[in-house]
């Protein structure tokens, strides 16, 4: 069994034998699969081909205002183009949300990402726990080791 929720008055879920997401000490399914995230950018193409090198996945749909990348297992991450797109800035209290990646070598994914185009704030948090990087769209993300 793989716990997936925090506690802190959250219903803790867990994914049973059957891969089936369920409520802790129960066989009731999950209201909902998480199935993709998409994040909002001004060239959905440019940040798919990015995220594509982030994560090794291949393009999986595309057309001028959608790019989608999985590698077919579940998850999946889209890039939606929104006019006028302004990202949050880092810090910002007014970024919404930011990807966790796990790598085997923090140190040496680092300059590869920056290679990339990801770019390194000045400001990171965490004492050394993880590196957080921006994307080209400025979107933050966050690598740890794992």
């Amino acid at each position: 069994m793989f716990k997936t929720g925090t506690g802190g008055g959250r219903e803790d879920r867990c994914v049973n034998d059957t891969g089936n997401l369920t409520s802790e000490g129960t066989d009731m399914p999950a209201l909902a699969n998480l199935a993709t995230v998409i994040l909002d950018c001004a060239d959905p193409a440019a940040l798919a081909g990015f995220y594509s090198t982030v994560t090794g996945w291949p393009q999986t749909y595309a057309d001028d205002d959608f790019v989608f990348i999985g590698d077919g297992s579940g998850v999946q991450l889209g890039f939606q183009r929104v006019d006028g797109y302004r990202p949050a800035g880092w810090p910002d209290p007014a970024k919404h949300a930011h990807l966790d990646f796990k790598v085997s070598d923090v140190d040496g994914a680092v300059p590869a990402l920056l290679a990339a185009g990801a770019s390194k704030p000045e400001f990171q948090p965490g004492k050394g726990s993880w590196v957080v990087l921006t994307d080209p769209e400025g979107h933050p993300f966050c690598l740890t080791a794992g």
